[in-house]
């Protein structure tokens, strides 16, 4: 009976410290659990002036998606059987960074004329290490204004730069530059014919600058080709009138150019105040004289 009873204390014990171990083991897994990072890459290419990509570092962190902030990414041009590396960056507050190329020669094409470009993150104390790598092949826009029987058009092409052929039935947006966004000139998708080619008319009077606009003409996050924009700066706007007050006196000017009514009233009426005072003494002063 007494061994019966040893074993089954003897059991318990091995059974609580087995259990107890599990416990803490879990709990010790889950405190150290490290989040993962995604990584997106977006490749932009402007006509005959520069080429970056816009890279984003993202974590679901209690179920809200935020960006990691102050982390270190390596960039390394793949090639066939190589690896280059390019630089570091690091991400913004927002998990925001751009690299910059001088041009796309400071990259190199695979042997079918395939960029390869990987972002990778070694990780660290609170996120896993990831990596991401995009595919883009070079393609041109070549655009210019013309005009015709009195109206503007926007004769644009688009052409695979390694093979020098026409791309079609692609999209490309017209937009005219504006403060904090782009303002698209057309509802209308514009695809581009067997020649790689669009004709857009310019309709409407468009306000700039001392007439002064700046177009795109945009191939926008493609597949294989990412953004593409050519710019086209001409002066065909309608005149915007500046109306600036800078020099003026006014309410909302400075303290130097504060208006003369402001500066004359309010003086007229505090030495009023003042010589009222002043009176009043004065008037006090005779009153207790005269009462001796």
């Amino acid at each position: 009976m007494k061994n019966q009873l040893s074993l089954r204390a003897l059991f318990m014990v091995f059974t609580f410290i087995f259990l107890y171990s599990f416990v803490i083991q879990q709990s010790y897994a889950q405190n150290n659990t490290k989040n993962t990072v995604r990584l997106s890459i977006n490749y932009v290419k402007i006509m005959n002036e520069k080429v970056f990509f816009e890279i984003k570092a993202t974590s679901k962190i209690d179920k809200k998606t935020i960006g990691v902030s102050n982390i270190d990414l390596a960039l390394f041009n793949e090639l066939d059987s190589t690896s280059i590396s390019l630089g570091h960056i690091t991400t913004d507050m927002d998990g925001k960074s751009i690299f910059n190329l001088d041009n796309l020669n400071s990259i190199k094409p695979d042997s079918t004329n395939l960029y390869n470009l990987k972002v990778f993150f070694e990780g660290n104390e609170l996120f896993k290490k990831a990596s991401k790598t995009i595919h883009f092949k070079n393609a041109d826009i070549n655009a210019k204004l013309i005009t015709k029987d009195s109206v503007n058009y926007i004769i644009a092409t688009l052409k695979d730069n390694s093979t020098d052929n026409p791309i079609e039935s692609e999209v490309l947006t017209v937009q005219v530059q504006r403060l904090f966004r782009p303002l698209e000139l057309s509802k209308e998708l514009q695809f581009t014919d067997e020649n790689g080619a669009i004709n857009f008319p310019i309709k409407g009077e468009i306000p700039g600058v001392n007439g002064n606009l700046t177009f795109e003409v945009v191939l926008k996050e493609h597949d294989d080709y990412g953004t593409v924009k050519a710019l086209i700066k001409a002066p065909i706007g309608v005149p915007i009138v500046e109306e600036s007050t800078f020099d003026e006196r006014t309410m909302w000017s400075p303290r130097n150019k504060t208006p003369f009514f402001l500066l004359i009233i309010p003086n007229i009426l505090t030495l009023g105040m003042w010589g009222i005072i002043i009176y009043l003494i004065v008037n006090l002063f005779k009153i207790n004289k005269s009462s001796y």
